[in-house]
Order: structure tokens, then C-alpha cells, then sequence
């Protein structure tokens, strides 16, 4: 997880999240956390880059909807990036 972006890892925890995500719902998600419009530019491209390393298996739902899915390799990256992040942040929190 270390060699993605910030947009990256939240497109990863975001689809993670959702049941059965889309581009747009993940994009919609995205712009409600952001504050801003999420170009599709952006977006797919770096989904592409997740499908590529190996994070997202991508599908179609139709002819005009694909579907994201994580791989098991996608959660075991989040966990250890959650365990990364525990170690620098649990004091916040108790």
C-alpha cells in the first residue's frame, strides 16, 4: 500500500465498504468525503491502477456498468495498513 496515492487507498477503502460498487457509487461516495467533483478522469484511471496491481478485480454488470470487487490481497493490504496506523494512533483514542 505504500506506492499508492492518498486518492488511491481511499478509492481501496471505499470500495471495500460498499456492497456490489460501481464507478459512480464509489465516485459519490468519494465527492461527499472530498467536498468536491471527482472527474471520471481521475477516477477510472486509478481504479485501473488498483485492478492492475492486483487490489480490485474489476467486472461488468452490464454492458455500461463495471463492478469493483477486492481481492483478498486488497483486504490484507488494508489490514496491515490499519495495524501501520494503530501503532501511531491508538494513544488518540483511549
Amino acid at each position: 500500500m505504500h506506492d499508492l496515492t492518498g486518492f488511491q487507498r481511499d478509492l481501496l477503502y471505499v470500495t471495500a465498504g460498499l456492497d456490489e460498487p460501481h464507478g459512480l457509487a464509489i465516485k459519490d461516495q468519494l465527492e461527499d468525503y472530498y467536498e468536491t467533483e471527482i472527474h471520471h478522469g481521475r477516477l477510472y484511471p486509478n481504479l485501473d491502477t488498483l485492478v492492475e496491481k492486483g487490489l480490485l478485480d474489476k467486472g461488468e454488470k452490464d454492458r455500461r456498468t463495471n463492478v469493483y470487487a477486492i481481492t483478498a490481497r486488497g483486504r490484507r493490504e488494508i489490514e496491515a495498513r490499519d495495524d501501520w496506523e494503530q501503532q501511531y494512533t491508538s494513544e488518540l483514542t483511549t
